[in-house]
């Protein structure tokens, strides 16, 4: 079936046509001219539709209304039309990234939230904080604090603020402080019933000895002048105690201080509890000033050969106890008498011979 078309053309001008549409194509049956006003569109719209009306009895034309003006057939040049796509704007070059700095923030965040949640946050001195945790990190001086602290990414401060901190850690009773929050803590874990006390000397590069840094026994085989610190902990090594004393001061005069200190802060006289130490820490007057104070101990001593009333039992049943185990021994009345014989299973006591269980 034939039709009237209308197509604007690339000059803005309207070309009349006469089609058909063959499977969904359009077929150019006449071409009737192209109109540029519209009178012009008038005179090949009439043309066009002779030329229908002589093949067929009704005109299909290809819009309901018939156009007879320019303005009414679409101009598809006034049509947005989608644009190209624009040439990526170029990106500048970065250089590849480098690594400014690294610090082991972790590890400080951690170290400050156990401070603080063990209470110690009572003295209220961040850089007595950071002093703390940089011994704990990397035990060294005041001088060089500042460069573990700033390993861990933490705020550091100079020389001088710190010297004026640690100034007011006496005026501040900084240790009470502290100490109180210790024996808190213990008393809640349940570890003050058994108290172990030792103690250690620390040493200073120092020429010249003076009120404190003296000269001393070493530990370390030292000649340099130094401090004895002693150290109570409760069961589970958590420090309750602490004391410094004079560079040359005995070892054994100053569990008993430590102690009294102890008892005395935390009001714990009459207190049943005991007291470990090695054999060169309770000598005989210590031992005798704990139990004044109402103390058990327990006298720690390395042996380096068994006794002569176990040698025969370890001798014929080895050296291996079970816990809460019960053996009889025979023990020589006098020092010079020799009465355990290890070539005899069973001794003779009096006459009966005394099998060892």
């Amino acid at each position: 079936m034939a039709y009237v078309r209308k197509v604007r053309t690339t000059s803005g001008a309207v070309a009349v046509q006469v089609a058909r549409k063959d499977h969904g194509q359009v077929v150019i049956l006449a071409h009737l001219g192209s109109a540029h006003t519209d009178a012009e569109l008038g005179i090949l719209l009439e043309q066009a539709r002779e030329m229908v009306a002589g093949g067929q009895a009704a005109l299909d034309f290809e819009v309901a209304a018939r156009a007879q003006s320019m303005a009414d057939v679409p101009d598809f040049r006034a049509q947005t039309l989608i644009a190209e796509p624009a040439e990526p704007a170029v990106a500048p070059v970065v250089p590849p990234g480098r690594t400014m700095g690294a610090s082991s923030r972790l590890l400080y965040d951690t170290l400050v939230h156990v401070y603080d949640w063990l209470g110690f946050d009572v003295v209220a001195d961040p850089v007595f904080r950071d002093l703390v945790i940089a011994r704990i990190v990397e035990p060294t001086s005041k001088a060089d604090a500042e460069r573990v602290l700033a390993d861990l990414g933490a705020t550091t401060v100079s020389y001088r603020t710190i010297a004026r901190h640690l100034d007011q850690a006496g005026p501040g009773k900084y240790r009470d402080a502290i100490a109180a929050k210790c024996f808190d803590y213990s008393s809640d874990c349940g570890g003050l019933s058994l108290l172990l006390y030792d103690v250690t000397t620390l040493y200073f590069e120092a020429e010249a000895e003076d009120e404190l840094r003296k000269v001393g026994f070493s530990k370390e085989r030292r000649v340099d002048p130094q401090i004895v610190v002693g150290l109570l902990v409760d069961r589970t090594g958590f420090p309750l105690e602490v004391g410094c004393f004079e560079g040359n001061t005995a070892e054994t005069t100053t569990i008993v201080p430590i102690i009294t200190s102890f008892l005395e802060r935390h009001n714990l006289a009459g207190t049943p509890m005991v007291v470990a130490a090695d054999a060169g820490m309770l000598s005989g007057s210590n031992l005798k000033a704990l139990d004044e104070l109402e103390l058990s101990f327990i006298v720690g001593s390395r042996v380096t050969k068994a006794p002569g009333d176990l040698e025969s039992h370890f001798h014929w049943n080895g050296d291996v106890f079970t816990d809460g185990q019960v053996i009889d021994t025979v023990t020589p009345r006098h020092g010079n008498t020799k009465v355990n014989n290890t070539k005899l299973r069973a001794e003779p006591v009096s006459g009966h011979v005394i099998p060892q269980v």
